[in-house]
């Protein structure tokens, strides 16, 4: 019997954002990992369900992943997927880290965390401006099962921005072996080697067997 009208067919899975690019390029990545297209369109972000933002004061990425993740399968009684990413650099002890959105005092204020950033990085040599983009994927099931994976994107910080692409640091790290900025990526060139590619396409095998299960 089909869903009652006026009403949304249950979801098979829900991702935690409100971007609608990011469901996606989740759905395209399980794609590649052999869930059809029928399956991968009951996949929608948190935003398509009312979910509430929950409040994320884990340590870690890892954590904080689960937390989002957790919350939505209380919210909606199926699975979940969540993500949570930062910026590590070597010399500052892996900071800003999970704290990478909101290094300056504001959160989402790119800029000014990308200036903040540069000026403590101001006297620091180029062999010591090592640093990753890090993410933590996590997949959370209403049977209680969880499961994390990592993806890291190591690379130097440049002593200025560069490129118009991509979002908050992506303008000063320069992945190894590459002369560019991530910005200066195109987006293919950057989801090929993100770090969110990483971990996703590394949880993928997991999602594929929730969605079946």
């Amino acid at each position: 019997m089909g869903a009652p009208s006026g009403r949304s067919p249950r979801p098979s899975l829900v991702l935690a954002t409100h971007n609608a690019h990011k469901v996606r390029e989740l759905r395209a990545i399980l794609a590649e990992a052999g869930i059809a297209s029928d399956d991968t369109a009951g996949i929608v972000g948190a935003g398509d369900v009312g979910a509430p933002e929950p409040v994320e004061d884990g340590v870690t990425f890892a954590e904080n992943a689960l937390i989002k993740a957790r919350a939505l399968v209380v919210h909606t009684g199926v699975a979940a997927i969540a993500d949570d990413s930062g910026l590590a650099v070597d010399v500052l002890g892996g900071a800003p880290g999970i704290f990478s959105a909101r290094w300056a005092g504001a959160h989402g204020d790119d800029q000014a965390n990308l200036d903040l950033l540069l000026a403590q990085l101001a006297d620091v040599p180029e062999q010591h401006r090592g640093a990753a983009f890090v993410c933590a994927a996590a997949l959370v099931t209403p049977d209680g099962t969880e499961h994390v994976e990592l993806g890291q994107l190591r690379g130097t910080l440049l002593p200025a921005p560069r490129g118009e692409g991509g979002f908050g640091y992506d303008p000063i790290l320069r992945p190894d072996g590459e002369s560019r900025s991530c910005a200066e990526l195109t987006p293919e060139e950057k989801n090929a080697i993100s770090h969110r590619g990483q971990a996703f396409r590394a949880i993928a095998p997991r999602v594929v067997t929730a969605l079946r299960g």
